[in-house]
């Protein structure tokens, strides 16, 4: 696997990584400028949490959505597709000029983070089992730092356009960038190898599963996304807040579950024909591993989009007594959580493909709640270097765990991988704005603890994972049967 190739399915790992780090870019293009925003649009503290808590609120349904779209039409159209729509409300954002249009415009922004889930459909089909822990993991790791180059670019750019609103043209050119590479990126992939079929589910709109068992716990499984909004829409109704009144939240309540029943309804309308009668026992998957899955990295990139956001504050209260240290000082610590994604991901889908994909996740995982439970015992007089290696040893193992989850998920069932990474990324995103709930409702210490209280017991759930099968076997719409080797 030479990475410094760029031909075949290494030029396909290039291109798609490329999309999703311009699609963080985009996606967290406001977070480092947001003193600039503040200032510039005279918004108070609280505004500028619900924006915040915005830029997490579609994403939950939009990986739900694009996972089936990516399994119906291809990650070349869907990718392609999802960046130059994108790129509009980006420079709706920059042109906005009241509080409420740059509300609207974050809120519509938060649709690019799906594009996540395209890419793991894309990767999933071009390399084989052996080496998709460490595709995916360099696809995951390097994209993800888009959010980094965001924080280390943006501000200078806007400096550079002027102090006044240098932001808006800053923001604008992600913009551009995401609305050019949308044509690049149709020009230059295809949705698998030469040769070999795209596999897609017989009907769109919700997963096929194989059992009564498997119907319930897919229903269950998409409760907790449901609640998610819910919370989010009490939180945004709080005196901090203050953005929705109590009819409005009723209302946007009312309409998250009705969506919820809908979905339902679907789950069952889909899947009620084929559960009717016996299934082959090569369509057969256990979506228990789904589940698990989901509830892996609701805890891992969950947890880490909620401590990404307290760790500067965190370090510079602390130490702010004891130490000689300023806001950009606490800043420049905390970004060292963010950049051991480039590393740690893409090891943890590594070692997944050679040691074993469960045993692997489960050691990250423990690594995960230990240095969680490490952070919470954080005190003043602790040197600093102390703080940073901790904090980079649970980093390095939450995002480990990262790239362990989705070194599985593309080998459940290969026709729905969109819409299995959809799920799994949609926990990952509902986790963050439960952690962010949470975390203003307790201090730094109990919250490390509450977050690794939960690494124990998503640790324990992952016991009962399954090790993916060495192949998999598709029936084609002619009757033919395909054989898929994993490894």
């Amino acid at each position: 696997m030479n990475i410094f190739s760029f031909s075949g399915k290494i030029k396909i790992l290039h291109m798609t990584w490329i999309a999703f780090f311009i699609s963080f870019v985009v996606w967290f293009n406001h977070a480092p400028l947001m003193l600039m925003i503040m200032t510039s649009m005279d918004l108070s503290e609280s505004e500028v949490a619900i924006l915040l808590l915005l830029n997490f609120a579609l994403p939950i349904p939009a990986r739900i959505i694009i996972g089936i779209v990516v399994d119906r039409f291809g990650a070349k159209i869907s990718y392609s597709t999802l960046l130059a729509l994108c790129s509009l409300p980006c420079f709706a954002f920059a042109a906005a000029e009241t509080f409420q249009q740059l509300a609207w415009a974050r809120f519509a922004l938060g649709f690019v983070g799906a594009g996540f889930v395209i890419g793991i459909r894309m990767i999933g089909d071009w390399f084989p089992s052996r080496q998709v822990g460490i595709a995916e993991g360099l696809y995951g790791g390097w994209g993800n730092f888009g959010s980094a180059a965001a924080t280390l670019v943006l501000p200078g750019l806007a400096l550079y356009f002027g102090a006044e609103q240098g932001w808006r043209y800053a923001i604008a050119v992600t913009g551009v960038l995401s609305l050019a590479y949308a044509f690049i990126y149709y020009q230059n992939v295809e949705d698998t190898p030469p040769h070999v079929p795209y596999l897609k589910p017989k009907r769109s709109g919700a997963i096929e599963v194989t059992s009564i068992r498997d119907l319930f716990f897919y229903i269950a499984t998409t409760v907790p996304l449901y609640a998610a909004m819910s919370l989010l829409t009490w939180k945004l109704s709080t005196p901090e807040a203050d953005l929705l009144s109590g009819s409005w939240v009723v209302a946007i309540n009312l309409l998250i579950w009705v969506l919820f029943f809908f979905h339902a309804h679907r789950i069952v309308d889909i899947n009620a024909d084929r559960l009717s009668g016996p299934i082959d026992s090569i369509h057969r998957y256990s979506f228990k591993q789904v589940s698990i899955l989901s509830v892996a990295y609701l805890m891992t990139f969950g947890s880490k989009l909620a401590v990404v956001s307290m760790l500067p504050i965190f370090f510079f209260t602390t130490y702010r007594e004891t130490q000689p240290i300023s806001m950009i000082d606490a800043g420049l610590l905390s970004s060292s959580f963010i950049f051991m994604n480039l590393i740690a991901r893409p090891a943890g889908g590594w070692l997944s493909d050679r040691i074993g994909r469960r045993f692997s996740l489960m050691i990250f995982m423990s690594g995960t709640a230990f240095g969680y439970f490490m952070m919470s015992f954080i005190a003043s007089d602790w040197p600093i270097y102390l703080t940073v290696t901790v904090t980079i040893i649970c980093s390095i193992f939450i995002q480990a765990a990262e790239g362990a989850v989705f070194a599985i998920a593309p080998l459940i069932k290969r026709s729905i991988t969109g819409q299995i990474a959809g799920i799994i990324g949609a926990y990952g995103n509902a986790g963050a704005i439960v952690f962010l709930v949470l975390m203003s409702m307790a201090t730094p210490s109990i919250f490390f603890i509450g977050l690794g209280v939960c690494s124990v017991a998503a640790l324990i759930l992952i016991y009962w994972l399954e090790e993916p099968k060495e192949f998999i076997t598709e029936i084609m719409a002619d009757g033919t049967l395909v054989k898929i080797e994993l490894d």
